[in-house]
């Protein structure tokens, strides 16, 4: 394997200039730079990438740790960071905490070990800890659940208004008795589409049961509703995951999605259009939310300084057939 001592005395310069010229320093002469490069690629020479890191003391590396792999929220989520990261020479490492707190800091320790250039987290709950990123000073950037406003900058989506809309459509729809299936109480994304259900049925007509995100979760919180002596005719679920549980709990007692139980779910995963009825679903901009996520994550990095934002954004209601007599 050739060295940078080798591209030295084949181009008959310093190691330090080989050096600069493959950084692409400008204080190289042009005349040097092409004969280094020249003498690189007969070689077949590549600088060492870690080396060169660890003298900086970063990686051109962005660590993601999300809730949910499974999750096809999570995963447009993903695809929107790394495409940008990677027009803008940045690799990704995705982790996946897995909704588990312990996961989620041994991962969060290891982007410090390793100096990652930024992290975009989902985090799991309120304890989710940043302070050891703070201190060590890398950039951060949540999405879809929030941290405080000094932890970094934040890409959310306005659920709480959302769960309002997708329960004033099933209420329209002539469902009378809609009740809501969202996630465990402390994590944003699971109170806020509660309390957006809440603002509509208020709170004397709250029908509600929590469960982790997690088909088989939801799916014994829909029976325990289904099975009340005054059971609900409509559900509002809180994410696509939850929703084939709440299926499967509808089979199991003979029922069917609008007809019998209208269902409106968050999160339009690529099977919700091939169940039958086809599931009307509150649409997430799961790919926007990554896209621009790494855009503020890059720009932290370039600007350490930059005062911490909040970009919020909309969801929207696709009506299907699962929300229809």
């Amino acid at each position: 394997m050739a060295t940078i001592s080798d591209v030295a005395a084949r181009a008959g310069v310093s190691t330090a200039t080989v050096s600069r010229a493959l950084n692409g320093k400008s204080t190289v002469d042009p005349t040097l730079a092409a004969r280094v490069q020249e003498a690189a690629a007969e070689l077949g020479y590549h600088p060492n990438g870690l080396a060169r890191n660890l003298r900086r003391q970063e990686t051109a590396v962005l660590a993601l740790i999300i809730s949910d792999v499974e999750n096809p929220f999570f995963t447009a989520i993903a695809r929107g960071v790394e495409d940008l990261a990677q027009r803008s020479g940045y690799s990704v490492v995705l982790c996946n905490s897995d909704e588990n707190e312990d996961k989620e800091r041994r991962y969060i320790e290891v982007a410090l070990q390793e100096r990652v250039a930024g992290v975009v987290l989902s985090p799991t709950g309120r304890s989710t800890n940043v302070e050891g990123l703070r201190r060590q000073g890398t950039p951060l950037v949540a999405v879809d659940r929030p941290l405080p406003a000094a932890a970094g900058d934040q890409v959310l989506v306005d659920t709480r208004h959302a769960a309002a809309e997708a329960t004033r459509h099933l209420l329209a729809g002539g469902y009378r008795r809609v009740g809501c299936l969202t996630g465990p109480a402390g994590v944003r994304t699971a109170d806020d589409r509660l309390a957006g259900y809440g603002d509509v049925v208020g709170e004397a007509n709250v029908l509600s049961r929590r469960a982790e995100y997690r088909a088989e979760g939801a799916r014994l919180a829909a029976l325990e509703l289904l099975d009340e002596p005054s059971p609900p005719d409509a559900l509002l679920v809180a994410n696509s995951t939850m929703a084939i549980g709440v299926l499967e709990a509808l089979a199991a007692r003979g029922l069917r999605p609008g007809r019998d139980v209208g269902i409106v779910s968050f999160d339009d995963a690529p099977w919700t259009t091939l169940v039958d009825p086809p599931l009307t679903v509150v649409a997430q901009p799961a790919y926007e939310v990554g896209r621009v996520a790494a855009q503020l994550l890059l720009a932290r990095i370039a600007d350490s300084g930059r005062d911490a934002t909040t970009t919020t954004l909309e969801a929207r209601l696709i009506e299907r057939k699962s929300s229809r007599r």
